[in-house]
């Protein structure tokens, strides 16, 4: 190992203070003035204390809304810099042991994941589903040039962004202002994601507004909803203060039709498990009550604190472990009673890796690459890649990473859900690859119409002036249908209100409109989308 005792990253060990407070100051303050936000600009719901927060506005992974609705991605952050040689042990190499002589985990206290790799005994609640083929590993993924900041490298995991590259936009957040452009008029009353944690992360901002909208209770969001405390927007004129008012006043209502819909999930859904009384058990429990009550909602994202393991790290580190495998342990075998394990990805993160070498503290320091693990019925069992080279290191004694983040990015977007290759490479950059057989492939979707429908038009049979416009909704919700001229400017609105499932008919009389013979068009904004469609009038 060609580690240099002199050369010490800025911000990389406890004992680097400065630099070190700095960016925890940075990385706490960041945590509260998110959380803060949420409770100034919206409200949070909690379900068993834990608190949840709708993404409603936050650009959010708009384009799976086009996919089988049947996947669901589940996000596990692991904050803080994972370790990952005591998380995937490479059994037998001597000079793991060698550099770890307090921290390294024994062959006596592993279980083996084959003859070259282990899992501490701490996490065997796991080991039914590597034998099950429900689980794989990704050893040593990281990125170029890696930063030791866990504020710079939270960003760069959040925005798929390159080192020195400043992004404000989540890499799953760039996806809505592409595929929902009508968010903001015509919001959808399921949120794309969820969020359960104490911060709104970067990795679902878009380039519009973020913002967390809830209550007490997804129960107490219902009984808002249905109580009709919505906000008329109707009197509201086109003065700058009226749309301001207009806009927080749309959002609040879509803050309650989403919290009629995550009750709604939530009341259908049930744990027929039981679950351990962790956080992140209680979090996932959560996730999976809305999952099986058919919520909809694509990603949700979970978390775990502990991970900057610098002093004292064998038990702590290992008591964490153990936390995330009985938590993902039960979450699985819970979705199993209504057989939807297949449909559901898990996967962990964590901003960077730790060092290979304990430090004077029983812990160990800001390093480079960590495993991600990835979890579903059908994932198969499987090890990519390879462990850290431990002898052959940087100028800071730290390995090379293996695998780019990005890679396993670009696996899920286009492998899991079925994604275009073009749609990824906009999110992610065009030379990211999936990593072959990772992840079950779906074929890429046909259509987008899990929102709505614009059926056609005809004029009535009793009257020649009368225009019926037929649409449907596969989702309750705001809808707006407009009468545009032929280069797309809006002539006339013709509804903006809130219509429930189902198959609807507007009848509108065109001499009212004024819609004298000619081209034009037609238009339906609802959960998000545009939908469109030609109109002669003769």
């Amino acid at each position: 190992m060609c580690k240099d005792q002199n050369k010490i990253k800025v911000g990389k060990s406890i004992d680097n203070t400065e630099e070190h407070q700095i960016d925890h100051s940075k990385w706490k303050r960041r945590d509260f003035l998110q959380t803060a936000g949420l409770f100034t600009a919206g409200m949070a719901a909690s379900l068993h204390g834990v608190p949840l927060y709708a993404l409603g506005t936050s650009n959010l992974l708009a384009p799976l809304n086009n996919l089988e609705t049947d996947r669901t991605l589940v996000l596990i952050q692991l904050r803080g810099g994972n370790d990952g040689l005591n998380m995937v042990v490479d059994r037998f190499n001597s000079e793991y042991y060698n550099i770890r002589p307090n921290i390294a985990i024994t062959e006596s206290n592993l279980w083996a994941l084959n003859d070259k790799n282990g899992m501490p005994n701490s996490m065997n609640s796991l080991r039914p589903m590597w034998e099950e083929d429900k689980m794989k590993v990704i050893h040593n993924v990281g990125y170029p040039e890696p930063n030791y900041s866990h504020f710079r490298s939270s960003d760069i995991w959040a925005t798929a962004s390159d080192t020195e590259e400043y992004l404000n936009t989540g890499w799953i957040g760039r996806y809505i202002d592409q595929d929902m452009p009508a968010f903001l008029d015509a919001q959808p009353t399921i949120p794309p994601a969820l969020q359960i944690g104490v911060q709104t992360d970067l990795i679902f901002q878009g380039p519009r507004v973020n913002l967390a909208l809830a209550v007490s209770s997804p129960q107490e969001f219902y009984k808002l909803a249905v109580s009709g405390q919505l906000y008329d927007l109707s009197t509201l004129t086109n003065a700058p203060r009226d749309q301001e008012l207009f806009y927080v006043r749309q959002v609040a209502n879509s803050a309650f039709r989403y919290s009629q819909s995550i009750s709604n999930a939530y009341n259908k859904g049930r744990n027929e498990v039981n679950y351990p009384n962790s956080n992140l058990a209680q979090q996932l429990a959560i996730v999976s009550r809305l999952i099986k009550g058919r919520l909809g909602t694509k990603v949700y994202m979970v978390y775990i604190d502990g991970f900057d393991t610098h002093a004292d790290q064998y038990d702590n580190h290992l008591n964490l472990l153990n936390r995330i495998s009985t938590a993902v342990s039960a979450f699985y075998q819970d979705l199993e009673a209504q057989n939807m394990g297949d449909k559901v990805l898990g996967m962990t993160f964590s901003e960077f890796g730790r060092t290979i070498y304990e430090n004077g503290s029983a812990g160990t320091d800001h390093g480079t690459g960590a495993p991600v693990l990835m979890f579903a019925k059908g994932i198969g069992k499987g090890i990519v890649g390879t462990p850290p080279d431990l002898l052959n290191t940087d100028i800071y004694g730290d390995p090379a990473y293996g695998t780019d983040f990005r890679d396993i990015y670009a696996s899920v977007l286009q492998n899991w859900f079925g994604m275009p290759k073009d749609v990824s490479d906009f999110v992610i950059g065009k030379d990211r690859l999936p990593i072959d057989g990772l992840v079950p492939t779906k074929n890429p979707p046909i259509g987008s119409e899990e929102f709505g429908a614009l059926l056609g038009h005809k004029i009535s049979d009793k009257n020649p002036d009368v225009l019926q416009i037929h649409f449907s909704l596969l989702q309750e919700g705001p809808v707006i249908i407009e009468v545009l001229d032929k280069s797309g400017q809006v002539l006339r609105p013709l509804i903006n209100e809130f219509r429930n499932k189902g198959s609807h008919t507007l009848e509108i009389n065109t001499k009212n409109y004024v819609l004298r013979p000619g081209e034009y068009q037609y238009r339906m904004k609802v959960g998000g989308k545009i939908y469109q469609r030609p109109l002669l009038i003769n």
